[in-house]
């Protein structure tokens, strides 16, 4: 369990644990499929949410737990089978019932950027159904992730939307 009496856990960014391409990921083309992108891209941010209290315990203790109600993912780089990789996770912005969190798949050893993702998440009482606000104790741990990445720069990539390129 981790430790949530330090007054600053948080880096700025957030840095997930090392993950490595599993070979059932590697689709018909020879390079992980898409949908394992966004597997990694949550396995950190189960990392983040155990950081700020919102992990299975919570649920367990609760019965509220969060469900990502919107997000973009961009594709920029290939990575292959045993590719080792880590994510960078950014808290953009929060209310009382939402985080919203921009994330870079990191190739661990060279430091390139794969891929990013751009979430919007809702806070939710899973027996109503219905989106609910934070408890304060969450709410505080938040607002130090919030705090720990007020100097970090917005993604530029942070807010695009779907298009057509426009014609010059």
């Amino acid at each position: 369990m981790l430790d949530r009496t330090d007054p600053a856990p948080f880096a700025a960014p957030f840095v997930s644990s090392v993950m490595k391409i599993e070979p059932q990921w590697i689709d018909y083309n020879g390079h992980l499929n898409m949908a394992y992108y966004n597997v990694l891209f949550d396995r950190a941010v189960d990392e983040v949410y155990e950081l700020i209290g919102l992990g299975p315990d919570y649920l367990k203790q609760h019965g509220h737990s969060t469900v990502v109600a919107e997000m973009h993912v961009r594709y920029l780089r290939e990575v292959r089978e045993g590719d080792l990789l880590r994510v960078s996770v950014q808290l953009l912005a929060y209310d009382a019932k939402r985080i919203h969190l921009f994330e870079q798949l990191l190739h661990a050893t060279e430091n390139w950027v794969s891929a990013t993702s751009e979430s919007m998440t809702l806070h939710v009482d899973m027996a109503a159904k219905k989106v609910a606000p934070f408890p304060d104790s969450v709410m505080r741990l938040i607002e130090r992730m919030k705090l720990a990445h007020a100097g970090l720069p917005r993604p530029e990539s942070a807010g695009r939307s779907v298009k057509m390129p426009g014609k010059s």
